[in-house]
């Protein structure tokens, strides 16, 4: 049936015969399968540009900081503040859900920034005090040198990891950045590294302004003691980080006096609770766009087999014509069928291609510079799924008319003008 040389010609002809006819009526299959498309790959663009900001983070940590509380407890008042410690961090390490504790400092307070001098150039960059395992939580690339290891630590060793930002503020072009020192808040720091830049992510990008030094040379050099401004905490592979967050904030609660029911006391961001909101936000989007799409697809379906109705009934005299010479009815069924599915395949493919390309030319002119939209393509299984859906819209297409036409008897057909 395929490849008989008759039913193309017919085809063809039908074609050549009724051109604008045809073209209005490809037009809702190409247009139903271009916006499926474009849908798809905006929807792919959104969903990467919103998940870079989760880059180079674990996805199952959390973070915990102090606040003021709002409830009195135990003899003490409410509007209290506190502060973490490094028995804190100890006591947290025996908790077995926990993979990683990492204790952080930051100079200045969240976003602050600190003087940091060199030669006669100053600047204002954020100054942040970490140990080693910060980086199996959120991952650090190194462009130049080294991070700081635990003989920094051990040591309390004046070394300092600096991003591309401050090198590029403090530094000429070529210049030497290994080996050379900076001073922040009148201390100096051997520079033994610089970081590189990661692509995506609102941490990727407060670290190439960043400075890292070790966390004990941060407590002696600015006199903060044992003091621990926030923790960055890992949940061990398959404990749900939620889990592990609210144990680690039972346990702060019950070591600095609070209540359990201060709400604000303790303040915490879940990375993997915002991640599965966000996954679950574009897995609804992606099937709203499904559901959309097809539904402009079977406009077009429609469309198609309203006019093989329409060619069926001009073809009417025909089809008895080839009913009475001996045609069966699965014959005049699959030239009907056929028809409909060469027509919606081939507005379909255009629709798909052009799709595609202007994903592809959206994604180019795009590049590096898309932070909340990046990326906006369509991968192959996405367009062998739109293929298919193509194939069986072209066949439910003309099976209402195919089954019209078989209804037809051969001598009323044969009766027909």
């Amino acid at each position: 049936m395929i490849f008989e040389r008759d039913n193309w010609q017919e085809i063809f002809a039908t074609i050549r015969k009724n051109k604008l006819r045809t073209f209005l009526t490809m037009l809702g299959v190409f247009w139903g399968i271009f916006m499926l498309v474009i849908m798809l790959g905006s929807g792919n663009g959104l969903r990467n540009g919103i998940l870079n900001g989760f880059a180079g983070t674990a996805t199952n940590s959390f973070f915990v900081w102090a606040q003021q509380t709002t409830k009195p407890y135990k003899g003490m008042k409410p509007s209290r503040f506190f502060n973490y410690n490094l028995a804190d961090a100890e006591a947290l390490k025996q908790l077995p859900e926990l993979d990683v504790v990492s204790p952080l400092n930051q100079l200045g307070g969240y976003g602050g920034g600190n003087n940091v001098v060199r030669g006669l150039k100053t600047a204002a960059f954020q100054t942040e005090a970490c140990y080693p395992n910060i980086r199996l939580i959120s991952d650090v690339l190194m462009g130049k040198g080294r991070f700081i290891n635990d003989l920094d630590i051990k040591e309390k060793r004046k070394i300092c990891v600096v991003g591309p930002r401050v090198v590029e503020v403090l530094f000429k072009p070529g210049e030497t950045v290994i080996g050379e020192y900076i001073r922040i808040n009148g201390v100096y720091f051997k520079i033994v590294g610089v970081t590189a830049p990661r692509a995506g992510g609102n941490d990727g990008q407060e670290q190439v302004q960043k400075i890292n030094i070790p966390f004990t040379t941060f407590q002696n050099a600015f006199n903060y003691g044992d003091v621990i401004g926030w923790f960055a905490i890992k949940s061990k592979d398959g404990i749900p980080a939620k889990l592990s967050e609210e144990k680690v904030i039972a346990m702060l609660k019950e070591r600095h006096k609070i209540a359990p029911d201060d709400l604000k006391a303790i303040g915490h961001w879940n990375m993997e609770i915002e991640f599965k909101k966000l996954s679950g936000l574009f897995l609804g989007i992606e099937v709203l766009v499904w559901i959309v799409g097809i539904g402009t697809l079977l406009a077009g379906v429609i469309g198609i087999s309203n006019i093989m109705l329409i060619v069926v009934k001009e073809r009417t005299k025909e089809i008895g014509v080839k009913r009475a010479l001996g045609a069966v009815p699965s014959q005049i069924i699959g030239q009907i069928v056929l028809e409909a599915i060469f027509l919606t395949s081939i507005s379909g493919y255009f629709g798909l291609v052009i799709g595609i390309g202007l994903l592809e030319a959206l994604d180019s002119a795009i590049g590096n510079s898309g932070e909340m939209f990046t990326n906006p393509t369509v991968d192959l299984s996405v367009a062998i799924k739109a293929l298919s859906v193509l194939i069986l819209s072209g066949a439910f297409a003309g099976l209402i008319p195919a089954s019209k036409a078989v209804a037809i008897k051969p001598v009323e057909a044969l009766r027909t003008e």
